[in-house]
């Protein structure tokens, strides 16, 4: 039976073109930077840098301290001078990107439907962001955070996606086994290796990212019209 569901949030609660997102986001990002000395191809490959030290993290600290280790390794002092600058960006700046996203009324509607059922939702989105703005994500989907049981940002998570440790790490803050919670994403690699730890899984074809092409057939999937549906019929079944 499920228990919980826990849904990723880019192009699955929050519906948008992935690219079309991180292009904006390192834009509006370098733009804010560079009349603070940091000169614009540096500084994006800098913040991927961080961005593949959280990625890599072995557990042995928080993503946001991976992060930080990594950018400050690069720009010293400065880097940490400059980190308000930073946290301003996302309560500014980042706050127009709502403009490259969409709402789903099905998602809203579902989550609804859920919590009346007594089923717990949390929101499994890759902890790369600060909580700023994974809250703001979350608004911009039709949501207000104190909705879910917990969501993952960079500062409360030691793994990321695709890592299976990560889904270990959300297990934990749930009061349930990995085979009462079902995870639902997008993203075939990084959402689906829940199902490694007993996870059972629902790949959600809105705004599919299939990056190695894999069969996507071994996996129970669909709009989010059919995930209701699957949800119902593993619901009602017990």
């Amino acid at each position: 039976m499920i228990k919980a569901v826990l849904f990723d949030l880019d192009a699955t609660l929050l519906p948008m073109d992935q690219q079309a997102f991180t292009n904006t986001y390192f834009q509006r990002l370098a733009q804010k930077m560079a009349p603070h000395g940091y000169e614009t191809d540096t500084f994006i490959q800098s913040v991927w840098r961080g961005t593949g030290a959280m990625v890599k993290n072995d557990g042995s600290r928080t993503n946001e301290e991976a992060f930080w280790e990594c950018f400050l390794d690069i720009y010293g002092e400065k880097g940490k001078r400059d980190i308000p600058i930073f946290e301003e960006f996302y309560r500014v700046e980042f706050q127009a990107l709502k403009e490259v996203c969409g709402v789903n009324e099905t998602a809203r509607r579902l989550v609804d439907w859920l919590k009346e059922r007594g089923i717990q939702t949390a929101l499994a989105t890759n902890p790369l962001f600060p909580r700023y703005a994974t809250e703001s994500r979350i608004r911009w989907a039709g949501f207000q955070p104190e909705e879910f049981l917990f969501y993952t940002t960079y500062e409360n998570c030691h793994f990321c996606k695709p890592n299976p440790e990560y889904y270990r790490e959300v297990l934990d803050r749930l009061d349930c086994t990995a085979g009462e919670c079902l995870m639902v994403g997008n993203d075939v690699a990084e959402d689906m290796v829940a199902g490694q730890i007993g996870m059972q899984v629902f790949l959600l074809t809105d705004c599919l990212i299939n990056t190695k092409a894999q069969d996507c057939s071994v996996y129970p999937g669909g709009d989010f019209q059919a995930l209701w549906e699957y949800i119902r019929s593993h619901y009602e079944e017990h």
